[in-house]
């Protein structure tokens, strides 16, 4: 499809007049086609075969066949088609997007409780918008090709080129050197599309490696407690939402809390983490820049970022920090991303010292958690 038509997005909800909301609040930007709805998922099947759709924006519960029955089925349906899940803010719901991102949902979005907040909240709007667009454009500049594992000071290309020259992106990603010491804690920023990756992140890299690892992804409150809870579940390793005074000790995972940034001080004997509720930055609270900033001074040479699929650039600025104070920082490449944003504004900054596909990510960090210390 051309790059400059607009998004073709086919709304799936069960009332009508949210339908008829959520199609004004997008056609406002000229980006984005409203060019279906349905009121359940057994509807939302027959229009994907009858209409060019790029973006489900799917709800959760509805009759005759709910969102996470639908899930699996769009996307068999169609592959490529980006599903964003949309849900009022309930614990169960939180839960249930959770799992839907796990299964392939490229991210969620939480309605207003009324009819009228939605007409009149224009954050909303802001986000659901900024969402589908990026999703969208990642989704058309999908024929992209794995990009091989990358070390050492020396220029690559993005993602495919490698394996297809036709698909370089101008400019190369000029890397910095591998980590020189073994690092003490680990920090993981991500956004769109981040919880599955982090799933499978930590999964492999928790196996054998108990050093403390420090999460800030881009989530309202609700989520982030369960976020915690499913990290735990899938790799075995307690993770806790974060509370102000908790010790950084190793062997344990800390996601910010929603509408909080995490920093990290200076402890007697442990590294304590301090709860913040400073203004957002990059428009988001909680923020990778502020995480870490606080950890660049305190842990220099020993601190390894893992920067993962997200929209805009929060993460960049904090990584230079970082980099400047003799820390690591390996990005996600474009190839495996839902979203090159963060990972992109980081490694097009030449902060990175790799730039992997998510499944060479914890192979990577491996080799240097499980060294000698120096």
């Amino acid at each position: 499809m051309p790059s400059g038509d607009p998004y073709r997005v086919m709304v799936v909800d069960d009332s009508a007049v949210i339908r008829g909301l959520l199609a004004r609040n997008l056609e406002s930007d000229p980006a984005i086609k409203v060019v279906a709805s349905a009121s359940n998922g057994q509807i939302a099947l027959k229009s994907l075969a009858t209409h060019e759709i790029e973006i489900v924006v799917l709800d959760i519960e509805m009759p005759v066949m709910d969102g996470m029955t639908a899930l699996p089925l769009l996307l068999k349906a169609k592959p490529g088609v980006q599903v964003i899940m949309a849900s009022t803010l309930t614990l169960h719901n939180a839960d249930i997007s959770l799992q839907a991102m796990a299964n392939g949902a490229a991210d969620y979005v939480t309605k207003p409780s009324s009819t009228s907040e939605i007409h009149s909240t224009d954050t909303f709007r802001r986000e659901l918008i900024g969402k589908i667009k990026a999703v969208a454009q990642a989704g058309r500049s999908g024929a992209r090709t794995r990009s091989a594992p990358a070390a050492g000071a020396r220029p690559v290309m993005r993602s495919g080129a490698i394996e297809n020259k036709s698909t370089v992106s101008p400019g190369p990603v000029v890397l910095r050197p591998a980590p020189q010491v073994r690092p003490e804690v680990i920090a993981i920023g991500s956004s769109t599309g981040g919880p599955p990756a982090l799933f499978a992140l930590l999964k492999d890299l928790c196996s054998d490696v108990s050093l403390p690892i420090l999460i800030t992804q881009h989530m309202p409150a609700t989520f982030t407690a369960l976020l915690a809870e499913h990290i735990t579940r899938s790799c075995g390793k307690p993770a806790v939402e974060a509370k102000d005074g908790d010790q950084v000790m190793t062997g344990r995972i800390y996601v910010a809390p929603g509408d909080f940034h995490m920093t990290v001080v200076r402890g007697e004997k442990h590294n304590v983490i301090r709860i913040i509720d400073s203004a957002p930055e990059n428009y988001c609270r909680p923020a990778v820049d502020p995480m870490l900033r606080s950890m660049a001074p305190i842990y220099g040479s020993r601190l390894l970022v893992i920067m993962l699929t997200g929209m805009g650039h929060d993460g960049r600025d904090g990584s230079k920090a970082v980099t400047a104070a003799g820390g690591s920082v390996v990005a996600q490449d474009e190839a495996t991303s839902v979203v090159w944003g963060m990972p992109g504004a980081v490694a097009t900054a030449g902060l990175c010292s790799a730039v992997l596909p998510l499944v060479d990510i914890a192979p990577y960090v491996r080799k240097f958690a499980l060294r000698t210390a120096a």
